[in-house]
């Protein structure tokens, strides 16, 4: 069961390079321009580009070995 009233809200990096999206609760009157201008310069981007960079990554040597005849 999920968490009620969630909504997503994509954030861009302050180069402007990568995109996150942030899932949260805002409470009613709550300025979303200035909230998500300032989650988006809290967010942990230099490991958010490294979690990126692993997910692609190649394992080498982990092949299946052929049997030889």
């Amino acid at each position: 069961m999920g968490i009620p009233n969630v909504k997503r809200f994509r954030i861009t990096s302050p180069d402007g390079k990568d995109s996150a999206t942030l899932m949260a609760v805002v409470p009613k009157g709550t300025d979303l321009d200035v909230y998500l201008k300032e989650a988006s310069a809290r967010y942990d981007w230099k490991t958010w580009q490294e979690q990126k960079a692993s997910m692609f990554k190649v394992r080498v040597g982990q092949q299946k070995q052929k049997k030889a005849k």
